[in-house]
């Protein structure tokens, strides 16, 4: 009963710090055609310049990351768990050279899961 008090009633929202993000930069992509006007008068409403590329990339990031994380909050509610609870004491635990490897391998599944994905919808 409480997993479904906790997920499924509607005054339950759980607010993290991804959404925030992916909120904060919904609103600047909407914006940034208006205010990027007011800089310079000959930008184009979608301007393909360093700027949208930067926003556009940090969207795709936080989108992925908060995607991620509800898929494995969704399949696996006992990973999630263990992530929020006792990974970060385990972690301390380790080596130094086993952090590292831990660490850098993480990364580099994550960031080849992530170009991937980008090639699969470009």
């Amino acid at each position: 009963m409480e997993l479904i008090q906790k997920y499924y009633l509607p005054w339950h929202f759980p607010f993290r710090k991804e959404l925030a993000g992916i909120l904060v930069i919904i609103v600047i992509f909407l914006f940034f055609p208006y205010i990027i006007r007011t800089i310079d008068v000959t930008a184009a409403a979608i301007d393909p310049g360093i700027f949208s590329a930067i926003i556009l990339a940090v969207s795709a990031i936080l989108i992925f990351k908060s995607v991620t994380w509800w898929i494995i909050t969704a399949i696996w509610p006992v990973f999630a768990e263990y992530s929020n609870e006792h990974f970060e004491r385990n972690f301390k635990s380790l080596l130094s050279w086993q952090k590292v490897i831990i660490y850098l391998g993480f990364y580099l599944l994550v960031l080849f899961a992530f170009v991937g994905a980008l090639a699969a919808i470009i």
